[in-house]
């Protein structure tokens, strides 16, 4: 027999339905004990209807449907086709489970956090070292110990390499905007927190869409990066050093998406249900936007 008291499962809409949609969210929402998959929806119905089938839900053609029926969206759409969308869900007092980068403009992202603080709802943005367990615990490691000097990042993606067969060469967002506005976040969402946030910043173009970055950041510390979607797969890789009085620090390794996925859909849930900020919220997405949009004017004005 039920428990007559036990309260029901916050029900999540996943919004996408591209090869990130389907091969990480929702395999991840469906297996998510503490929350009931509502539903899909696309741009595309027949893959909605497609990835719902696959995942154990049903495909809604109406979008305001979806989201009536729902505590909380999980949206895996381009940056800025996400915002508004976002912003549209907060409205209807859906909490938010956002994708990197929030919006490839300021004022986009200003508008999920305005939209989100003027309904009350949650957000977290699925920054995957920020959930991934190896990582996550190595960054609250660091940013404890503190005393940091330099930092020096590479994220050297081979999604535009000689050979690359991979589905997310096929992005029209990836392509016009490289690995500066894709694998960016990731790496300022590891430095920001450790480093604190950025003060100023320079920015060079390299070969391709290759960005090098050098950073200030409030602890006086600095850092650079290097970010690309265009290597040859023989140089990819993705490290990240710390250099201070505690000597070195380097990144770990983490495994797939998947598991720091769930572990995102737990932390807002978290933020939902205590009303506490989650640290990776959508306001640090907007702060994301204001350094990769200010890094890209810089490189540009070279």
């Amino acid at each position: 027999m039920a428990n007559p008291s036990a309260q029901p499962r916050p029900r999540i809409g996943l919004l996408g339905t591209g090869p990130w949609a389907a091969r990480t969210h929702a395999p991840a929402l469906a297996a998510h004990e503490g929350v009931e998959f509502a539903g899909v929806w696309g741009r595309r119905p027949e893959a909605a209807a497609e990835l719902a089938a696959a995942s154990g839900t049903r495909a809604y053609d109406d979008l305001d449907a979806l989201l009536a029926e729902c505590d909380a969206v999980a949206v895996a759409l381009p940056p800025d086709v996400q915002a508004p969308i976002a912003a549209r869900a907060a409205r209807a007092g859906c909490h938010l489970l956002l994708d990197k980068p929030l919006a490839t403009t300021v004022e986009g992202a200003r508008e999920v956090v305005d939209a989100a603080d003027a309904a009350g709802v949650a957000s977290v943005v699925f920054c995957t070292l920020r959930f991934a367990p190896e990582t996550a615990r190595w960054i609250e490691e660091q940013r404890a110990t503190g005393g940091w000097y330099v930092a020096e990042a590479r994220w050297l993606g081979s999604l535009y390499g000689p050979g690359s067969q991979s589905a997310y060469a096929a992005s029209p967002w990836r392509r016009e905007k490289g690995g500066l506005w894709d694998v960016g976040p990731h790496v300022l969402s590891v430095l920001v927190p450790v480093l604190g946030d950025v003060t100023w910043v320079r920015a060079a173009k390299g070969p391709d869409d290759t960005h090098h970055l050098v950073l200030g950041h409030t602890s006086g510390a600095s850092s650079t990066a290097t970010l690309t979607l265009s290597a040859p797969p023989a140089a990819a890789g993705a490290s990240l050093t710390l250099h201070g009085a505690a000597g070195r620090a380097e990144l770990p390794a983490w495994s797939g998406a998947g598991d720091a996925y769930g572990r995102a859909v737990d932390a807002l849930l978290a933020a939902a249900r205590t009303g506490t900020p989650h640290p990776c919220d959508a306001r640090f997405a907007l702060r994301l936007t204001e350094l990769l949009t200010e890094a890209e004017s810089r490189a540009g004005a070279h």
